[in-house]
């Protein structure tokens, strides 16, 4: 089975193909290239290709940083769904903890589009917690968020 070659997307080719596959796993809510920028600087952006494939694009993640005294992360991994099933989420989400422990964390959460039900499944298989479902203005599809139950270690 061919790996992966993950990356920081550090151009416009790649904030594109890390915008693609946001778009795509989260439809009701759409990013521009600009929005993308804006999220790079603030966030760590990760992009994934399989390596030796033509460099097929298979998913990317995010770790918002902690931000408070209570030294929250939060880490998502997305995945194409033709590449599902592989094991490439495990390494997204294993790159995301590591990060998100490299930057201090002491809790870590995510959130899934509750259509995602792939994500939730994923989530609820690593040991995450519901904690809240909520709309965000305008839209008609909750997002879910989940918190690890388990210390970050």
């Amino acid at each position: 089975m061919p790996g992966l070659r993950i990356q920081q997307p550090d151009d416009d080719a790649t904030l594109k193909d890390w915008q693609h596959v946001h778009n795509v796993i989260i439809p009701t809510h759409t990013l521009s290239l600009d929005d993308v920028r804006e999220r790079a600087r603030r966030h760590h952006l990760e992009i994934a290709y399989l390596d030796g494939e033509g460099d097929d694009l298979v998913g990317c993640s995010t770790v918002r940083p902690p931000v408070d005294e209570t030294r929250t992360a939060t880490v998502i991994a997305r995945v194409l769904a033709q590449h599902r099933g592989r094991g490439f989420g495990q390494d997204l989400y294993a790159r995301g903890l590591d990060r998100a422990r490299a930057l201090g964390a002491e809790v870590i959460e995510t959130v899934v589009l509750s259509s995602n039900e792939a994500g939730l499944r994923f989530a609820l298989r690593h040991g995450f917690v519901e904690t809240e479902r909520y709309l965000l203005p305008g839209e008609s599809v909750p997002w879910i968020d989940l918190r690890l139950s388990r210390p970050v270690t």
